[in-house]
């Protein structure tokens, strides 16, 4: 068992607290149980785990799952891990995988969705569970957003981080052009838009475009919209959490494509 904070691999896997970090080593790290399991059962391979060992006592069956598929697994010190993890009060247990092997989206799709400049990783984290949840099938996140492997982002998604097909790109211009060019709209909000989000035809394919909590989108990326809608606020409200507006956005587009009741 693993003992000294000092250890040279502990002080590795601390390194992929940061984007650099993670970008060096080419992994990322997935804390606790919830997510450990969900890397296992959507095929996301895993290079590393280590547990406590009442960790250890009390997840038997998934340990012998992870043995199974897992090139290094070691018992922790409840103070190594707690070195080791991002949270204040990890449960027992803090996965190391390798980056790249995440869903990648391809257009066209029925629904996607493009984040610019998002910072928040819990509102990135909130959304990406959002979407997954409301059917979409595909999000694409501008390259000065909050990273995709933030260890807060992926708790926050609560283990949907591993089923929605997600890219970070380098021009979000490019993107919507082809995006147009295969039939999709474009669809941005705006405090003035005449149309409310409701009224628009989301049974033609589109993807939302949602830019930073404070600035919003740029004038460059509003300037794509092939349509702006508007979402409702009572007087006083400047406007609503970008989580949210993308919540009201997708499920709007998913209740109008449901297939009929019988």
């Amino acid at each position: 068992m693993i003992t000294s904070r000092q250890n040279s691999w502990i002080k590795q896997l601390r390194h992929l607290h940061h984007p650099k970090g993670r970008q060096e080593q080419g992994l990322f790290l997935l804390e606790g149980t919830h997510l450990v399991q969900e890397a296992l059962t959507q095929g996301h391979g895993l290079a590393a785990v280590c547990a406590t060992p009442d960790w250890h006592d009390r997840q038997g069956k998934l340990w012998q799952q992870l043995e199974q598929v897992t090139p290094r697994l070691e018992l922790v010190s409840p103070e190594v891990l707690a070195t080791v993890a991002t949270t204040v009060h990890p449960d027992g247990v803090v996965g190391v995988a390798p980056l790249g092997q995440r869903l990648q989206p391809c257009l066209p799709v029925q629904r996607g969705l493009v984040l610019e400049t998002l910072q928040d990783p819990g509102n990135l984290g909130t959304i990406i569970r959002t979407a997954a949840a409301a059917g979409v099938e595909g999000l694409w996140l501008s390259q000065d957003s909050v990273d995709l492997y933030h260890p807060k982002v992926l708790r926050a998604s609560v283990g949907q981080w591993f089923r929605l097909p997600m890219e970070t790109v380098p021009d979000l211009g490019q993107l919507l052009t082809t995006a147009r060019d295969r039939g999709m709209a474009i669809v941005a909000t705006s405090a003035t838009a005449p149309c409310c989000y409701w009224d628009w035809d989301w049974r033609q394919p589109s993807l939302v475009v949602l830019g930073n909590e404070g600035a919003g989108l740029s004038e460059r990326i509003q300037g794509w919209a092939d349509v702006q809608v508007r979402i409702p606020v009572a007087p006083g409200v400047e406007s609503l959490n970008v989580a949210i507006a993308a919540g009201l956005l997708l499920y709007e587009g998913q209740r109008q494509t449901r297939s009929p009741s019988p």
